[in-house]
């Protein structure tokens, strides 16, 4: 008995020093139906925003890594006037390559939390490109998780020929506001 006691009041200092680990997130499956892109181009003229409200994702989160695709159709941009989105189909090689994909990487831990800081990789225009811990805010809504953030794409990420206004280009920064609703399967 004198021997066990010892070994009974280590064991006991252990668990009640030891670090207290987060619990393990259960692994999960999601996907978005209610989406809305925005990219901003700008000039010196003139603002521009093309939205899209077409994206669709599908996302997993499993063995503490979460995994997700979302993807958009090029055309289905809209910036309130048909020729200029007709010639953004066409600097972006829209008809060769007609979709956008983005693949979003990010530790499990992360999908509790406020922020959720993601790699990514962005497929457009024939061309990827990575963006690395890039932030979003995630809000719960009831079941549903809201993330809101901004991809800082550029034009030369994806050797875009800057289009032009009187013989200036537009700014080399395009970034794309990402408004989604996901929800847990």
């Amino acid at each position: 008995m004198k021997q066990l006691l010892p070994l009974a009041l280590v064991m006991i200092f252990v668990t009640v020093l030891a670090p207290r680990r987060a619990p393990a997130q259960p692994d999960s499956q999601w996907v978005t139906d209610q989406a809305t892109l925005t990219y901003h181009m700008s000039h010196p003229m003139h603002e521009v925003d093309g939205t899209s409200h077409s994206a669709r994702g599908k996302g997993i989160c499993l063995g503490g890594t979460c995994e997700f695709l979302i993807a958009v159709p090029v055309k289905s941009f809209d910036s309130g006037d048909t020729n200029r989105d007709l010639h953004m189909i066409e600097a972006t090689r829209g008809a060769q390559f007609p979709m956008i994909v983005v693949r979003a990487h990010f530790a499990q831990t992360e999908i509790a939390q406020q922020w959720i800081h993601a790699d990514l990789e962005v497929q457009f225009a024939g061309q990827s490109a990575h963006y690395a811990q890039v932030p979003f805010e995630r809000t719960q809504q009831g079941s549903a998780v809201r993330i809101t953030g901004t991809i800082p794409l550029t034009c030369s990420d994806f050797k875009i020929d800057r289009p032009t206004f009187l013989t200036v280009p537009i700014k080399n920064e395009i970034p794309v506001r990402v408004d989604m609703i996901w929800h847990a399967q």
